[in-house]
């Protein structure tokens, strides 16, 4: 069976690349540039960190994920998205996350603080299984159900 690649994105803090190193899966730092340009071969999932400078207005949503979202093949393969943050953001916190969620209509599936806590890692890998397992049943194709042609930023790419 196929285990469904996570395209992160970390910055120089490595606490998500931590975080997504120990899931056991393939992964991919969309801060190299190779990554960032590359298209999804099949369904994955995106696993974000939050950043704010306590601005409302400040988009949270690095930078790198959007260039990897700009890919209308890209957004949509995604079939759902896991978030980092820190709780220190208050309302911000897991904002990155949710926002590419509804804006691509596609399921926050998981989210932890900083890099994860054993229990995180455990939790996480448990429901990667469980959705590697619904789409090898589905034969990979819930992703072609419902495409997005919107980037995180609601503007039309194509």
């Amino acid at each position: 069976m196929r285990q469904t690649p996570i395209y992160y994105y970390s910055s120089s803090s490595g606490l998500v690349r931590s975080f997504a190193e120990r899931l056991g899966r393939p992964v991919f730092n969309l801060a190299e540039r190779a990554h960032r340009v590359s298209e999804a071969d099949g369904s994955w999932v995106l696993l974000t960190p939050s950043y704010t400078s306590g601005n409302d207005r400040n988009d949270t949503v690095p930078e790198g994920v959007l260039r990897f979202l700009a890919s209308a093949v890209n957004r949509r393969r995604m079939v759902g998205v896991i978030g980092s943050g820190n709780r220190n953001f208050g309302v911000h916190y897991q904002r990155a996350c949710r926002v590419v969620a509804a804006r691509s209509g596609r399921p926050v599936l998981f989210e932890f603080e900083l890099s994860g806590t054993p229990w995180d890692v455990e939790e996480c890998q448990r429901l990667m299984v469980e959705l590697d397992e619904a789409l090898a049943a589905h034969g990979e194709t819930p992703h072609d159900t419902t495409p997005s042609d919107e980037t995180p930023k609601g503007r039309p790419v194509d």
